[in-house]
């Protein structure tokens, strides 16, 4: 009962008239994020925390904080609906986790099927948007309340965890992805020290003492960088883009695809829950899962209508899921819900099993705000799939000077000093560098805004324990963790040196 009136209180948060004109503008700048190619979920809403920062100057800091993150997770969910766009008419997927979509939509396309497979994509994004959100309702409180009887060692153990599992599954290799992560930690030291105040990697620089701030170094990061490959490298959009005619789908396009939504919807939603697991993943598996239980897996690749709503259905799950240890454990389970939970902190709201209970309409605020985004989505998606698809033919002589205007003056707007301009700058050069040399940039994300909780968690932890580092072992929750961490680490290297060892022997 508790949780129902959590919920209507959240509804009255998010009906109000700002916040619903956020939850729109969000979902929109979202659906556009994820059909502009190369810019990406990560991307989108990290150049947009200091716009927010700006259009919430005049409210107070609570309300500034629910009306930034009702936009800033529009646009979240609302990138996953629409980087099918792209790859159904373009073959170019919006971004990384609408790749599988690509395999059978962009068949779908070219058999004149395009309107079908948009259509499908949308209503199996709505379905699972709505079960994710269904599940983060259920799951919120008890979450919370057992994540309250956690001391600083579990927290310590449990950030370690967020970090080896998104460090373990980003990028190709997962020793560029460690060091990444361990970059994050590093500049996430340079600064005063909270405990003694002794100024850390300063060299006596005054604008270092307060740190190096999370927003700069993350638009840097994700949008310049995004600018200056595909100015370097010469991006064009040179595929051909399928006539959308028909757009709804028939009797039997919904009856085909029905099952694989719902299987996708609930196979991306606990997937996403997993730290590191993400949308990629799950939209990969769902694929994977439909094709093996499938009576005829061998039209999958050539334009079934199950390839599409399922990954699509997967993709949109995980991003709901993704939100349950973001805002129950205040542990970001992704690149993107780093980025959310660092704009969080900016306005002084830690996530994590006091959010529910300090920042109530915050929390329930944001979730009522994505039921009613996920219609907004449906709303937009369905009679909009011709004008969506006209933004693809943008020209990056428009969309590039839009980007880089964004960056400078809202970092500015929010930072002040000319160094947080050229650190921008310096961040989008290292960024694009970093990328094209198969670096990932969400490790360095995360261990940035993780570097400061681990830091002070740890040594809370030994204070209590007089300095005995047993105590992360001696707690059986903590010790869980640390197991999970180093397995999470190891398997892939065993098996990956088992099959190594099966290959040189079959050969020899």
């Amino acid at each position: 009962m508790d949780t129902v009136q959590f919920l209507l209180n959240g509804f009255s948060e998010a009906l109000q008239w700002h916040n619903l004109l956020f939850a729109f503008v969000g979902v929109l700048i979202g659906t556009a994020v994820g059909v502009l190619p190369g810019i990406g979920p990560m991307s989108g809403v990290a150049l947009l925390i200091p716009v927010t920062a700006t259009l919430t100057s005049g409210l107070d800091p609570e309300s500034a904080a629910a009306s930034s993150i009702i936009l800033l997770a529009g646009v979240y969910y609302g990138a996953m609906y629409g980087g099918s766009t792209t790859s159904i008419l373009l073959n170019t997927p919006g971004e990384s986790s609408s790749v599988v979509t690509a395999l059978d939509g962009y068949q779908m396309a070219k058999q004149g099927r395009a309107g079908a497979a948009l259509s499908i994509a949308a209503i199996g994004s709505f379905v699972a948007g709505i079960i994710a959100l269904i599940g983060l309702t259920l799951l919120a409180e008890p979450l919370s309340s057992v994540a309250l009887s956690f001391g600083p060692a579990e927290y310590f153990s449990l950030m370690i965890l967020g970090l080896c599992a998104v460090s373990g599954l980003a990028g190709k290799s997962r020793t560029k992805a460690m060091i990444m992560t361990v970059v994050g930690l590093l500049i996430a030291t340079i600064g005063m020290d909270n405990v003694s105040g002794v100024a850390r990697f300063t060299y006596d620089h005054p604008v270092l003492y307060s740190g190096i701030e999370f927003l700069t170094v993350a638009v840097g990061l994700f949008a310049l960088g995004e600018v200056f490959k595909t100015i370097l490298e010469k991006e064009k959009n040179d595929g051909s883009i399928a006539k959308v005619e028909r757009i709804l789908p028939t009797k039997k396009d919904l009856k085909n695809s029905s099952g694989p939504i719902v299987r996708g919807s609930l196979l991306g939603f606990f997937i996403g829950i997993l730290p590191g697991a993400g949308a990629t993943l799950a939209s990969f598996f769902s694929y994977i899962m439909e094709k093996k239980i499938s009576k005829h897996p061998s039209k999958f690749g050539q334009g079934a209508i199950e390839g599409v709503a399922a990954p699509e259905a997967a993709n949109n799950g995980a991003s709901g899921g993704a939100m349950i240890p973001l805002l129950t454990l205040g542990i970001p389970g992704s690149g993107t819900t780093a980025i959310l939970m660092g704009a969080l902190i900016m306005y002084n709201i830690q996530p994590g099993p006091l959010f529910f209970t300090d920042h109530p309409h915050i929390a329930w605020g944001l979730i009522a705000s994505m039921f009613i985004g996920n219609v907004m989505l449906l709303i937009l998606n369905l009679p909009l799939v011709r004008v969506f698809a006209k933004i693809i033919e943008t020209p990056t002589k428009y969309l590039l000077p839009i980007i880089i205007a964004i960056s400078i003056f809202g970092v500015y707007a929010v930072q002040f000093t000319v160094f947080d301009l050229l650190l921008l700058i310096g961040c989008g050069v290292s960024g694009y560098y970093l990328t094209k040399n198969d670096y990932p940039v969400a490790p360095l994300v995360l261990g940035l805004v993780l570097g400061p909780m681990i830091e002070n968690n740890l040594r809370r932890a030994l204070t209590t324990s007089n300095g005995d580092f047993m105590i992360f072992l001696e707690q059986p929750l903590s010790l869980f963790f640390i197991l999970a961490a180093l397995l999470w680490m190891t398997i892939p290297i065993v098996l990956k040196i088992k099959g190594r060892n099966v290959i040189i022997n079959e050969g020899a």
